[in-house]
């Protein structure tokens, strides 16, 4: 039988709320990239994915036009996600380095990925209307996942999107600024935010996020996890 993250996970596939991104991401579908024009694209909302026993969870953007989009898995098929399962897999969140397609073989552990947006949106930008929408689902996957205890933000919409959910919530936030390696508590019983740049290919080859950076962040994870299990 399912779980219910499984069951919810499912139920994203039939989303409509967003016509901009319905429209996009169907279109793109059709269209496709020359390199992938003997390939099936997705071209559904794509659902998070993960071990449903993690304490971390992975919040980008939204899938990449011609990489989620294509693949129905986050971050697999384009430069982000060449960038990030590596990381994840050095730090052992990961049982292998690659990430093609559904069924590669691909297994996260204590690790959950999702997005503030489950649809491309056209240029990488949604409206503030269409993160709305799609925080209901971020909220659901939030509560369903009962040992987490922290996210990492991987770019500023996704810690804005992070901190306009928990406001939603009533929840009183001091004032929070993003930065690579940032870190916060929102309090009591409730988890922290650490703050990356996003892996995007634009960040990665000029400089701005390096591998070592990147590897930092997945050792700060450890360390954070590895002192709750101790206390």
């Amino acid at each position: 039988m399912k779980t219910a993250l499984e069951r919810f996970e499912a139920s994203i596939l039939n989303c409509r709320k967003c016509p901009r991104l319905t429209a996009w991401r169907e279109e793109v579908a059709m269209t496709k990239r020359r390199a992938y024009m003997d390939q099936v694209y997705w071209g559904k909302p794509v659902p998070g994915f993960g071990d449903p026993q993690a304490r971390v969870m992975i919040i980008g953007l939204a899938p990449g036009a011609h990489g989620s989009n294509r693949t129905g898995r986050m971050f697999t098929g384009d430069a982000s996600g060449n960038f990030l399962f590596p990381a994840l897999y050095r730090a052992g969140f990961a049982n292998q380095e690659h990430a093609h397609k559904q069924g590669d073989g691909l297994i996260l552990r204590d690790a959950f990925i999702s997005a503030i947006c489950r649809c491309p949106p056209p240029q990488n930008k949604p409206t503030r209307q269409e993160i709305a929408n799609c925080l209901l689902y971020l909220d659901e996957e939030i509560c369903l996942l009962s040992k987490l205890q922290g996210f990492v933000a991987l770019g500023r919409i996704a810690f804005d999107g992070i901190l306009r959910l928990y406001k939603s919530r009533g929840m009183q936030l001091p004032k929070m600024d993003f930065g690579h390696g940032a870190f916060y508590r929102f309090g009591a019983g409730l988890p922290w935010l650490l703050c990356s740049y996003h892996p995007s290919r634009q960040n990665t080859q000029t400089g701005r996020l390096t591998e070592p950076m990147f590897d930092g962040i997945w050792r700060q994870v450890k360390d954070l996890l590895f002192t709750s299990s101790s206390m």
